[in-house]
């Protein structure tokens, strides 16, 4: 839909953590705070302004470490930004995630009454988040932005989540993750595939020009320009269960593998299927210059090699012909794993909580991170499969399998149970780091 161009970004400006892949391996943390009196509020903005990493040299003395800063609805209101100002941002951001917890498959187990505390709740308010290469360096940034929160009466620690890099570099599933990263014009950043046109920056950054040439800038100008939308969810993983599943459909450990690869579109090592359709290629896996270079419409349009279905094929369909124009719903999306591992082999649950942080990074909540939660991942009629959900996070109730395309008969697994439960998330804005200075003056 676009055309390439020289796009000029004003990359001093923006958040490092909006357009910055994650460093690999990782550590990371993610902490919440509540807004009890608004002029502390506005004194956490200012302080944070100081310490917020931007986007512009990415090669800078800190390496692959950045602090990132987000505020909720909530928070904006908490901090006094006027209602005609807050009528400009997102209706989704304004309605909050547990209000949209129906369409996004939140019920049942992953509802908002099961969610920790605060999360999903007015309560909600700023959102901090450090990453780094190693345990060491997060600490160290965590240590360098503890002064622009700590021991400021009315402001309140309310959650916390300490992510890492499992020894393998996968998440709990046993899949190789963070492997997939757009290309934004004008980042700097090169995408992980080759064969994608890179994005217009207005997919990502409010007040750019997107695909369509629309440009969302949520008033005044200097707030709402050069920031973008976050979400963040954290993400329950059943993995004894997935690891049942896997052994209870197959025949023996190499057809478990192959399961486990159409389930996903990727062989656990990363290869993807569209590049090694018949058996793993750890090499391919690890290569970050050519596991993502392919597509699927020219030698896969029917899903024989990577099915319709699978999980990566939904996420992102590339150059498949769905319902919908593939590159209006692009996100920015990563991945940080919590929790002690499972042991290998280990088929029993032992009541250790472990899952994801998922992020999401766009400018268009609704039809990014909505859209394909909605549509692409709880439902299959985009690719001609009535409402069958994604097998690996669908909100599934045990009342669908998962087909295989296979000649000359298609290949039908179990029903499929929950496999992933949502402990909660929020919408939040990430403003830019004038904009943090501008939430640390008065505007009531």
């Amino acid at each position: 839909m676009s055309v390439p161009t020289e796009a000029t970004l004003e990359l001093d400006d923006i958040q490092r953590g909006v357009l910055s892949p994650r460093p690999t391996p990782y550590a990371a943390t993610y902490l919440v705070f509540r807004i009890e009196d608004r002029a502390q509020g506005r004194e956490l903005m200012r302080r944070l302004s100081a310490v917020v990493t931007s986007a512009a040299d990415p090669l800078s003395p800190l390496g692959d470490t950045w602090v990132s800063a987000a505020v909720t609805f909530w928070g904006l209101q908490a901090l006094g930004v006027p209602r005609a100002s807050l009528d400009t941002f997102a209706w989704e951001f304004r309605q909050g995630m547990a209000a949209r917890a129906r369409a996004l498959g939140d019920v049942g187990g992953s509802s908002p009454e099961t969610w920790e505390t605060p999360l999903g709740t007015a309560d909600t308010h700023v959102v901090i988040t450090a990453v780094a290469p190693d345990p060491q360096r997060l600490e160290a940034a965590v240590d360098n932005a503890r002064p622009a929160y700590d021991r400021l009466p009315g402001i309140t620690a309310a959650w916390r989540q300490d992510c890492y890099a499992l020894p393998t570099e996968t998440e709990h599933f046993g899949y190789r993750d963070g492997v997939s990263h757009p290309a934004v014009e004008g980042s700097g950043i090169p995408g992980s595939n080759e064969l994608e046109v890179p994005l217009k920056a207005g997919e990502f950054i409010l007040g750019c020009p997107d695909e369509i040439g629309g440009v969302l800038t949520p008033q005044p100008t200097v707030l709402g320009r050069n920031g973008s939308y976050a979400v963040f969810r954290k993400l329950h993983q059943r993995v004894a269960e997935f690891r049942r599943y896997l052994r209870d459909n197959s025949t023996d450990p190499q057809d478990e593998e192959l399961i486990a690869a159409k389930i996903m579109g990727r062989w656990r090592s990363g290869a993807p299927l569209a590049l090694a359709p018949e058996h793993d290629a750890p090499a391919l896996g690890a290569d970050p210059h050519h596991r993502n270079a392919f597509l699927y419409e020219r030698d896969d349009p029917a899903g024989f090699i990577t099915p319709g279905g699978c999980h990566i094929r939904r996420a992102n369909p590339r150059d498949s012909a769905v319902a919908g124009e593939v590159r209006l719903h692009r996100m920015i999306r990563r991945g940080a794993v919590y929790g002690p591992p499972l042991p290998d082999g280990v088929m029993a649950d032992d009541g250790t909580d472990r899952g994801l942080m998922f992020a999401f990074i766009g400018a268009h909540l609704g039809r990014q991170f909505e859209f394909v939660q909605s549509e692409w991942m709880n439902d299959g009629v985009f690719f001609g499969a009535d409402h069958v959900k994604d097998p690996v996070t669908g909100s599934h109730d045990g009342d669908a399998g998962y087909t295989i395309p296979r000649r000359p008969l298609r290949r039908r697994l179990a029903s499929l149970p929950r496999f992933v439960v949502t402990r909660g998330g929020e919408y939040c804005f990430l403003p830019s780091l004038s904009a943090l200075r501008w939430l640390g003056e008065p505007h009531d």
